[in-house]
Protein backbone atom coordinates (compact mmCIF):
# COMPACT_ATOMS: atom_id res chain seq x y z
CA UNK A 1 0.00 0.00 0.00
CA UNK A 2 1.39 3.75 -0.58
CA UNK A 3 1.53 6.41 1.48
CA UNK A 4 -1.45 8.89 1.60
CA UNK A 5 -1.14 11.92 2.95
CA UNK A 6 -3.87 14.89 3.31
CA UNK A 7 -2.68 18.54 2.05
CA UNK A 8 -4.50 21.32 3.66
CA UNK A 9 -3.82 23.45 1.08
CA UNK A 10 -5.51 21.17 -1.69
CA UNK A 11 -7.94 19.92 0.32
CA UNK A 12 -7.83 16.30 -0.52
CA UNK A 13 -5.91 12.72 0.19
CA UNK A 14 -2.97 11.87 -2.27
CA UNK A 15 0.03 10.27 -3.21
CA UNK A 16 2.89 11.28 -1.55
CA UNK A 17 6.15 11.10 -3.66
CA UNK A 18 8.92 12.80 -1.97
CA UNK A 19 10.82 15.68 -4.12
CA UNK A 20 13.96 13.33 -3.54
CA UNK A 21 13.32 10.08 -2.12
CA UNK A 22 17.42 10.19 -1.12
CA UNK A 23 16.43 13.19 1.07
CA UNK A 24 12.90 12.90 2.22
CA UNK A 25 12.47 16.81 4.34
CA UNK A 26 10.13 17.70 6.71
CA UNK A 27 9.05 21.03 9.23
CA UNK A 28 6.99 21.15 11.99
CA UNK A 29 6.90 24.63 14.08
CA UNK A 30 7.84 24.09 17.39
CA UNK A 31 7.06 25.53 20.80
CA UNK A 32 7.55 29.26 22.18
CA UNK A 33 10.25 28.77 25.12
CA UNK A 34 7.99 30.59 27.51
CA UNK A 35 6.51 28.47 29.87
CA UNK A 36 5.81 24.68 30.49
CA UNK A 37 4.25 22.82 27.49
CA UNK A 38 0.58 22.24 27.61
CA UNK A 39 -1.05 18.90 26.23
CA UNK A 40 -2.02 21.03 23.57
CA UNK A 41 1.19 21.64 22.38
CA UNK A 42 1.83 17.86 22.41
CA UNK A 43 -0.55 16.61 20.08
CA UNK A 44 1.88 18.05 17.08
CA UNK A 45 4.69 16.51 18.40
CA UNK A 46 3.14 13.47 19.13
CA UNK A 47 1.77 12.99 15.46
CA UNK A 48 4.81 13.87 13.84
CA UNK A 49 6.68 11.84 15.52
CA UNK A 50 4.87 8.89 14.16
CA UNK A 51 4.78 10.27 10.45
CA UNK A 52 8.81 10.88 11.11
CA UNK A 53 9.26 7.28 12.81
CA UNK A 54 6.90 6.44 9.54
CA UNK A 55 8.96 8.17 6.83
CA UNK A 56 12.06 7.01 8.42
CA UNK A 57 10.93 2.88 7.76
CA UNK A 58 9.46 3.47 4.51
CA UNK A 59 12.81 5.70 3.17
CA UNK A 60 15.51 4.94 5.26
CA UNK A 61 16.54 6.20 8.79
CA UNK A 62 19.43 8.42 6.92
CA UNK A 63 17.06 9.92 4.52
CA UNK A 64 15.00 11.65 6.28
CA UNK A 65 15.22 15.04 7.71
CA UNK A 66 12.79 16.13 10.07
CA UNK A 67 13.01 20.25 11.60
CA UNK A 68 10.94 21.56 14.34
CA UNK A 69 12.35 24.77 15.36
CA UNK A 70 12.33 27.14 18.60
CA UNK A 71 11.26 30.26 19.05
CA UNK A 72 13.38 32.07 21.27
CA UNK A 73 12.42 35.64 19.96
CA UNK A 74 9.00 36.55 21.00
CA UNK A 75 6.81 39.24 22.60
CA UNK A 76 5.55 36.82 25.20
CA UNK A 77 8.89 36.03 25.93
CA UNK A 78 9.64 39.74 26.54
CA UNK A 79 7.03 39.47 28.62
CA UNK A 80 7.46 36.75 31.09
CA UNK A 81 11.14 37.19 31.31
CA UNK A 82 10.09 40.51 32.66
CA UNK A 83 7.28 39.13 34.62
CA UNK A 84 9.88 36.97 36.84
CA UNK A 85 12.79 39.45 36.30
CA UNK A 86 15.57 36.65 35.10
CA UNK A 87 17.17 37.68 31.77
CA UNK A 88 15.63 36.04 28.77
CA UNK A 89 18.15 33.86 27.79
CA UNK A 90 17.69 32.34 31.54
CA UNK A 91 13.95 31.99 30.98
CA UNK A 92 14.29 30.52 27.19
CA UNK A 93 17.50 28.12 28.14
CA UNK A 94 15.21 26.89 30.77
CA UNK A 95 12.08 26.50 28.97
CA UNK A 96 13.67 24.69 26.27
CA UNK A 97 15.28 22.18 28.89
CA UNK A 98 11.66 21.44 30.53
CA UNK A 99 10.18 20.77 26.87
CA UNK A 100 13.36 18.73 25.79
CA UNK A 101 12.44 16.39 28.98
CA UNK A 102 8.99 16.52 28.64
CA UNK A 103 8.85 15.42 25.57
CA UNK A 104 11.12 12.67 25.48
CA UNK A 105 8.97 11.10 28.42
CA UNK A 106 6.19 11.01 25.57
CA UNK A 107 8.28 8.30 23.74
CA UNK A 108 9.04 10.67 20.52
CA UNK A 109 12.32 11.07 18.63
CA UNK A 110 14.51 14.23 19.15
CA UNK A 111 14.05 15.81 15.51
CA UNK A 112 17.32 15.74 12.75
CA UNK A 113 17.43 19.29 13.43
CA UNK A 114 16.42 21.83 16.61
CA UNK A 115 17.18 25.56 14.75
CA UNK A 116 16.63 28.15 16.87
CA UNK A 117 15.22 31.74 15.73
CA UNK A 118 17.74 33.78 17.62
CA UNK A 119 20.69 31.41 15.78
CA UNK A 120 18.98 32.80 12.14
CA UNK A 121 18.78 36.70 12.16
CA UNK A 122 21.37 36.19 8.92
CA UNK A 123 18.80 34.26 6.89
CA UNK A 124 15.38 36.02 7.96
CA UNK A 125 17.40 39.59 6.87
CA UNK A 126 18.46 38.31 3.69
CA UNK A 127 14.96 37.13 3.40
CA UNK A 128 13.63 40.09 4.11
CA UNK A 129 16.11 42.56 1.85
CA UNK A 130 15.22 40.08 -1.01
CA UNK A 131 11.49 40.95 -0.50
CA UNK A 132 12.09 44.55 -0.45
CA UNK A 133 14.23 45.03 -3.59
CA UNK A 134 10.82 42.72 -5.80
CA UNK A 135 8.36 45.13 -4.14
CA UNK A 136 6.77 42.43 -2.10
CA UNK A 137 8.07 44.22 0.99
CA UNK A 138 8.42 48.07 2.20
CA UNK A 139 9.93 50.26 4.84
CA UNK A 140 7.72 52.55 7.04
CA UNK A 141 8.86 54.03 10.30
CA UNK A 142 11.94 51.53 10.80
CA UNK A 143 9.29 48.74 10.27
CA UNK A 144 9.72 46.27 7.34
CA UNK A 145 6.08 45.10 6.09
CA UNK A 146 4.94 42.30 4.05
CA UNK A 147 2.94 43.86 1.05
CA UNK A 148 -0.14 41.38 0.68
CA UNK A 149 -1.58 42.41 -2.28
CA UNK A 150 1.32 42.01 -3.82
CA UNK A 151 0.55 38.13 -3.82
CA UNK A 152 -2.49 37.26 -6.00
CA UNK A 153 -3.25 34.42 -4.18
CA UNK A 154 -2.62 35.39 -0.61
CA UNK A 155 -5.17 33.37 1.36
CA UNK A 156 -5.18 30.09 -0.78
CA UNK A 157 -4.13 27.98 2.17
CA UNK A 158 -7.08 29.75 4.84
CA UNK A 159 -9.70 29.73 1.77
CA UNK A 160 -10.98 32.99 2.84
CA UNK A 161 -11.33 35.81 1.25
CA UNK A 162 -9.64 39.08 2.38
CA UNK A 163 -12.37 40.70 3.59
CA UNK A 164 -12.93 36.91 6.09
CA UNK A 165 -9.52 37.23 6.79
CA UNK A 166 -9.60 40.57 7.91
CA UNK A 167 -12.99 39.81 10.19
CA UNK A 168 -11.21 36.85 11.46
CA UNK A 169 -7.65 38.10 12.27
CA UNK A 170 -6.07 40.51 15.18
CA UNK A 171 -5.26 42.89 12.62
CA UNK A 172 -2.87 45.66 14.19
CA UNK A 173 -4.10 48.88 12.81
CA UNK A 174 -0.83 50.96 12.52
CA UNK A 175 -1.04 54.72 10.32
CA UNK A 176 2.59 53.58 8.43
CA UNK A 177 0.84 50.20 6.79
CA UNK A 178 -0.48 50.58 2.99
CA UNK A 179 -2.83 47.80 3.75
CA UNK A 180 -4.50 46.57 6.98
CA UNK A 181 -3.48 42.90 6.14
CA UNK A 182 0.12 43.99 5.67
CA UNK A 183 2.14 42.32 8.24
CA UNK A 184 5.53 42.52 9.73
CA UNK A 185 8.74 41.28 8.71
CA UNK A 186 10.85 43.05 10.75
CA UNK A 187 10.19 45.85 14.15
CA UNK A 188 12.53 48.27 15.75
CA UNK A 189 12.78 46.83 19.59
CA UNK A 190 12.39 48.41 22.65
CA UNK A 191 14.73 48.98 25.53
CA UNK A 192 15.51 45.41 27.28
CA UNK A 193 14.56 43.78 24.40
CA UNK A 194 16.73 41.36 21.92
CA UNK A 195 18.18 43.41 19.16
CA UNK A 196 20.23 43.15 15.87
CA UNK A 197 21.30 45.58 13.18
CA UNK A 198 18.38 45.84 11.10
CA UNK A 199 18.10 45.10 7.40
CA UNK A 200 17.81 47.56 4.47
CA UNK A 201 19.51 50.13 5.76
CA UNK A 202 17.51 50.67 8.67
CA UNK A 203 19.53 52.89 11.17
CA UNK A 204 17.87 51.99 14.78
CA UNK A 205 18.41 48.04 15.88
CA UNK A 206 15.44 45.44 15.78
CA UNK A 207 14.03 42.15 16.10
CA UNK A 208 11.74 39.68 13.59
CA UNK A 209 8.50 39.16 13.28
CA UNK A 210 7.79 35.36 14.30
CA UNK A 211 6.28 34.57 10.24
CA UNK A 212 9.44 35.25 8.92
CA UNK A 213 11.60 33.31 11.45
CA UNK A 214 10.17 30.28 10.06
CA UNK A 215 10.66 30.94 6.41
CA UNK A 216 14.28 31.29 7.58
CA UNK A 217 14.73 28.44 9.22
CA UNK A 218 13.08 26.19 6.82
CA UNK A 219 14.98 27.83 3.81
CA UNK A 220 18.06 27.43 5.92
CA UNK A 221 17.69 23.16 6.47
CA UNK A 222 15.49 22.00 3.87
CA UNK A 223 15.73 24.36 1.01
CA UNK A 224 13.50 26.81 -0.93
CA UNK A 225 11.05 24.05 -1.17
CA UNK A 226 10.44 20.87 0.70
CA UNK A 227 8.16 17.82 1.52
CA UNK A 228 5.85 18.02 4.21
CA UNK A 229 4.67 21.34 6.85
CA UNK A 230 3.35 20.59 9.49
CA UNK A 231 1.20 22.04 12.91
CA UNK A 232 -1.48 22.35 14.67
CA UNK A 233 -4.67 23.75 12.65
CA UNK A 234 -4.60 26.91 14.64
CA UNK A 235 -1.45 28.02 12.52
CA UNK A 236 -3.34 27.52 9.24
CA UNK A 237 -4.00 31.63 9.48
CA UNK A 238 -2.10 33.70 9.64
CA UNK A 239 1.45 31.88 10.27
CA UNK A 240 0.96 29.30 7.64
CA UNK A 241 -0.37 31.52 4.96
CA UNK A 242 2.14 34.35 5.61
CA UNK A 243 5.09 31.66 5.63
CA UNK A 244 3.77 30.99 1.84
CA UNK A 245 3.45 34.47 0.93
CA UNK A 246 7.50 35.32 2.34
CA UNK A 247 9.09 31.86 0.80
CA UNK A 248 7.29 32.04 -2.39
CA UNK A 249 7.69 35.42 -2.97
CA UNK A 250 11.57 35.47 -1.92
CA UNK A 251 12.40 32.55 -4.22
CA UNK A 252 9.67 33.02 -7.48
CA UNK A 253 8.06 29.64 -6.42
CA UNK A 254 5.00 28.12 -7.07
CA UNK A 255 5.29 26.29 -3.96
CA UNK A 256 6.81 25.97 -0.65
CA UNK A 257 5.93 23.02 0.80
CA UNK A 258 4.55 20.14 -0.71
CA UNK A 259 2.16 18.94 1.64
CA UNK A 260 0.59 21.53 4.27
CA UNK A 261 -0.56 18.48 7.24
CA UNK A 262 -2.61 20.13 10.22
CA UNK A 263 -3.51 18.63 13.33
CA UNK A 264 -6.93 19.47 14.90
CA UNK A 265 -8.15 21.45 18.11
CA UNK A 266 -7.83 18.93 21.65
CA UNK A 267 -10.46 20.20 24.48
CA UNK A 268 -9.84 18.88 28.08
CA UNK A 269 -13.40 17.03 29.26
CA UNK A 270 -15.25 18.99 26.52
CA UNK A 271 -14.29 22.31 27.15
CA UNK A 272 -11.95 24.75 25.55
CA UNK A 273 -8.61 24.58 27.40
CA UNK A 274 -7.81 28.05 29.09
CA UNK A 275 -6.60 28.82 32.46
CA UNK A 276 -9.68 30.91 33.60
CA UNK A 277 -11.87 27.22 33.55
CA UNK A 278 -9.26 25.35 36.13
CA UNK A 279 -8.32 23.19 33.36
CA UNK A 280 -5.35 24.02 31.47
CA UNK A 281 -3.03 21.23 32.22
CA UNK A 282 0.26 21.36 31.15
CA UNK A 283 2.56 17.69 29.88
CA UNK A 284 4.82 17.85 33.01
CA UNK A 285 1.43 18.10 35.16
CA UNK A 286 0.33 14.98 33.76
CA UNK A 287 3.29 12.80 34.16
CA UNK A 288 3.62 13.72 37.71
CA UNK A 289 0.33 14.60 39.01
CA UNK A 290 -3.17 15.58 37.56
CA UNK A 291 -6.38 14.46 39.47
CA UNK A 292 -4.32 12.08 41.12
CA UNK A 293 -3.12 10.60 38.73
CA UNK A 294 0.48 10.18 37.40
CA UNK A 295 0.19 9.26 33.57
CA UNK A 296 3.30 7.58 32.45
CA UNK A 297 4.29 9.11 29.02
CA UNK A 298 3.11 5.69 26.98
CA UNK A 299 -0.24 6.45 28.44
CA UNK A 300 -0.52 9.76 27.17
CA UNK A 301 1.14 9.20 23.71
CA UNK A 302 -1.77 6.03 23.19
CA UNK A 303 -4.36 7.83 24.66
CA UNK A 304 -3.47 10.77 21.87
CA UNK A 305 -3.14 8.52 18.79
CA UNK A 306 -7.19 7.20 19.45
CA UNK A 307 -8.36 9.98 17.50
CA UNK A 308 -6.97 10.68 14.25
CA UNK A 309 -4.77 13.45 14.26
CA UNK A 310 -7.16 16.17 11.51
CA UNK A 311 -10.26 15.31 13.91
CA UNK A 312 -10.82 17.32 17.38
CA UNK A 313 -10.10 15.42 20.27
CA UNK A 314 -11.20 15.35 24.20
CA UNK A 315 -8.77 15.07 26.39
CA UNK A 316 -10.36 12.91 28.89
CA UNK A 317 -9.57 11.03 32.33
CA UNK A 318 -11.81 8.67 31.03
CA UNK A 319 -9.44 8.11 27.97
CA UNK A 320 -6.36 7.88 29.62
CA UNK A 321 -7.48 5.35 32.17
CA UNK A 322 -8.89 3.39 28.89
CA UNK A 323 -4.94 3.57 27.41
CA UNK A 324 -3.70 3.06 30.72
CA UNK A 325 -5.78 -0.53 31.40
CA UNK A 326 -4.76 -1.39 27.65
CA UNK A 327 -1.34 -0.93 28.19
CA UNK A 328 -0.64 -2.66 31.09
CA UNK A 329 -2.51 -5.66 29.70
CA UNK A 330 -0.32 -5.73 26.72
CA UNK A 331 2.51 -6.03 29.63
CA UNK A 332 1.22 -8.47 31.51
CA UNK A 333 0.04 -10.62 28.96
CA UNK A 334 2.44 -10.13 25.80
CA UNK A 335 5.68 -11.91 24.76
CA UNK A 336 8.83 -9.22 23.96
CA UNK A 337 11.78 -10.22 21.46
CA UNK A 338 13.05 -7.12 21.21
CA UNK A 339 11.76 -6.10 18.02
CA UNK A 340 10.19 -2.91 16.54
CA UNK A 341 9.03 -3.83 13.52
CA UNK A 342 5.84 -2.74 12.71
CA UNK A 343 2.60 -5.16 11.89
CA UNK A 344 1.70 -5.12 8.12
CA UNK A 345 -1.44 -3.92 9.22
CA UNK A 346 -1.01 -1.64 11.49
CA UNK A 347 1.91 -0.36 8.83
CA UNK A 348 -0.64 -0.17 6.18
CA UNK A 349 -2.87 2.01 8.62
CA UNK A 350 -0.55 4.43 8.83
CA UNK A 351 0.55 4.49 5.58
CA UNK A 352 -3.27 5.97 5.05
CA UNK A 353 -2.76 9.30 6.24
CA UNK A 354 -1.71 8.18 9.22
CA UNK A 355 -5.09 6.51 10.82
CA UNK A 356 -3.94 5.68 13.81
CA UNK A 357 -7.37 4.92 15.75
CA UNK A 358 -7.53 2.16 12.95
CA UNK A 359 -3.69 0.77 13.83
CA UNK A 360 -4.61 1.02 17.43
CA UNK A 361 -8.10 -1.27 16.49
CA UNK A 362 -5.17 -3.46 14.29
CA UNK A 363 -3.10 -3.94 17.31
CA UNK A 364 -5.94 -4.90 19.14
CA UNK A 365 -6.71 -7.33 16.85
CA UNK A 366 -3.26 -9.04 17.25
CA UNK A 367 -3.98 -9.13 20.85
CA UNK A 368 -6.93 -10.38 21.06
CA UNK A 369 -5.49 -13.53 18.11
CA UNK A 370 -2.54 -14.00 20.25
CA UNK A 371 -4.41 -14.74 23.41
CA UNK A 372 -6.98 -17.16 21.45
CA UNK A 373 -3.27 -18.80 20.41
CA UNK A 374 -3.90 -17.72 16.94
CA UNK A 375 -1.16 -15.15 16.41
CA UNK A 376 2.17 -13.99 18.13
CA UNK A 377 2.04 -11.47 21.06
CA UNK A 378 5.25 -10.20 20.14
CA UNK A 379 3.60 -8.22 17.20
CA UNK A 380 1.74 -6.35 19.93
CA UNK A 381 4.80 -5.36 21.68
CA UNK A 382 7.05 -4.38 18.67
CA UNK A 383 4.50 -2.56 16.91
CA UNK A 384 4.19 -0.72 20.14
CA UNK A 385 7.64 -0.24 20.15
CA UNK A 386 7.86 1.02 16.67
CA UNK A 387 5.12 4.11 17.46
CA UNK A 388 7.34 4.86 20.19
CA UNK A 389 5.63 3.49 23.13
CA UNK A 390 6.97 1.73 25.85
CA UNK A 391 4.36 -0.54 27.69
CA UNK A 392 7.04 -1.35 30.30
CA UNK A 393 6.02 1.97 31.85
CA UNK A 394 2.89 1.28 32.46
CA UNK A 395 1.59 -0.09 36.01
CA UNK A 396 -1.38 0.31 37.04
CA UNK A 397 0.15 0.56 40.76
CA UNK A 398 1.87 3.47 40.56
CA UNK A 399 -0.19 5.34 37.82
CA UNK A 400 -2.86 6.01 40.47
CA UNK A 401 -1.41 7.50 43.83
CA UNK A 402 -2.69 5.61 45.99
CA UNK A 403 -1.42 2.00 45.63
CA UNK A 404 -3.18 -0.82 43.59
CA UNK A 405 -1.72 -4.23 44.67
CA UNK A 406 -1.44 -5.13 40.63
CA UNK A 407 -0.52 -8.80 41.08
CA UNK A 408 -3.71 -9.20 43.30
CA UNK A 409 -5.83 -8.12 40.76
CA UNK A 410 -4.32 -9.89 38.07
CA UNK A 411 -4.65 -13.15 40.57
CA UNK A 412 -8.29 -12.29 41.44
CA UNK A 413 -9.02 -11.50 37.62
CA UNK A 414 -7.47 -15.29 36.73
CA UNK A 415 -9.69 -16.57 39.46
CA UNK A 416 -13.03 -15.22 38.02
CA UNK A 417 -12.05 -16.37 34.86
CA UNK A 418 -11.51 -19.79 35.71
CA UNK A 419 -14.97 -19.59 37.75
CA UNK A 420 -16.70 -18.15 34.96
CA UNK A 421 -15.37 -20.75 32.69
CA UNK A 422 -16.77 -23.52 35.33
CA UNK A 423 -19.77 -21.92 35.22
CA UNK A 424 -19.46 -21.07 38.75
CA UNK A 425 -21.51 -17.60 38.55
CA UNK A 426 -21.94 -16.98 42.36
CA UNK A 427 -17.78 -17.22 42.57
CA UNK A 428 -17.33 -14.97 39.47
CA UNK A 429 -19.86 -12.67 41.38
CA UNK A 430 -17.91 -12.82 44.50
CA UNK A 431 -14.76 -11.90 43.31
CA UNK A 432 -15.97 -9.13 40.72
CA UNK A 433 -17.52 -7.86 43.72
CA UNK A 434 -13.98 -7.69 45.34
CA UNK A 435 -12.62 -6.49 42.56
CA UNK A 436 -14.81 -3.58 42.88
CA UNK A 437 -14.44 -2.76 46.85
CA UNK A 438 -10.67 -2.27 45.62
CA UNK A 439 -11.92 0.20 43.12
CA UNK A 440 -11.37 -2.07 40.26
CA UNK A 441 -13.71 -2.09 37.21
CA UNK A 442 -13.14 -4.55 34.59
CA UNK A 443 -13.53 -4.72 31.03
CA UNK A 444 -15.68 -8.28 30.00
CA UNK A 445 -15.94 -9.53 26.49
CA UNK A 446 -16.71 -12.57 25.10
CA UNK A 447 -13.39 -14.17 25.29
CA UNK A 448 -13.05 -13.22 28.76
CA UNK A 449 -11.80 -9.52 30.96
CA UNK A 450 -9.37 -8.08 28.68
CA UNK A 451 -8.65 -5.19 30.43
CA UNK A 452 -9.29 -2.97 34.23
CA UNK A 453 -8.95 0.42 35.49
CA UNK A 454 -9.42 1.81 38.48
CA UNK A 455 -12.51 3.66 38.74
CA UNK A 456 -12.31 7.39 39.15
Amino acid sequence: MELRLYDTLTRDKRPFAPLDPARVRMYVCGPTVYDFAHIGNARPVIVFDVLFRLLRHLYGEGHVTYVRNITDVDDKINARAAERGIPIRELTEETYSNFKEDVAALGTLPPTVEPRATEHIAEMKTLIERLVVSGNAYIAEEHVLFSVPTMPDYGKLARRSLDEMMAGARVDVAPYKRDPMDFVLWKPSKPGEPAWDSPSGIATPGRPGWHIECSAMSWKHLGETFDIHGGGIDLVFPHHENEIAQSRCAFHSPLMANFWMHNGFLQVEGEKMSKSLGNFVTIRELLTNWNGYRWPGAVLKFAMLSTHYRQPINWTQEKLEEAAATLSTFRQRCYDDGSAEPAPSVLDALKDDLNTPQAIAEIHRLFDASQRGQGSATAVRSTCRFLGINVEEVDLSKTILHQVDEAKVAHLIEARSAARKAKNFKESDRIRDELAAMGIELEDKKDGTTAWRVKR
